[in-house]
């Protein structure tokens, strides 16, 4: 029998603990940095709902040589803030 059945999917960081979307893409895919300049790591979908949920944030400089950097950025104006409390 395979144990990983009964063990939850892996998370990123990024994902707040209410929002139940499943990663995308790896899980450290960028670095997030809030205003307060604490980082948050995490996959390209959580990366983006965070970007559009938090005042003042911004992808880690270093991200910009990262193939999904756009992705993120699209995504998260794509997004309303806490998408997650709304059923996105």
């Amino acid at each position: 029998m395979d144990e990983r059945r009964d063990q939850p999917a892996a998370r990123c960081a990024a994902a707040d603990a209410k929002d139940r979307t499943p990663c995308e893409g790896p899980l450290v895919a960028a670095t997030i940095i809030a205003a307060d300049g604490s980082e948050i790591t995490g996959c390209v979908r959580h990366s983006a709902r965070r970007l559009a949920s938090m005042d003042g944030t911004r992808l880690h400089p270093m991200a910009a040589l990262l193939p999904w950097a756009v992705d993120i950025y699209c995504r998260a104006a794509e997004l309303p803030p806490f998408a997650w409390q709304v059923g996105l």
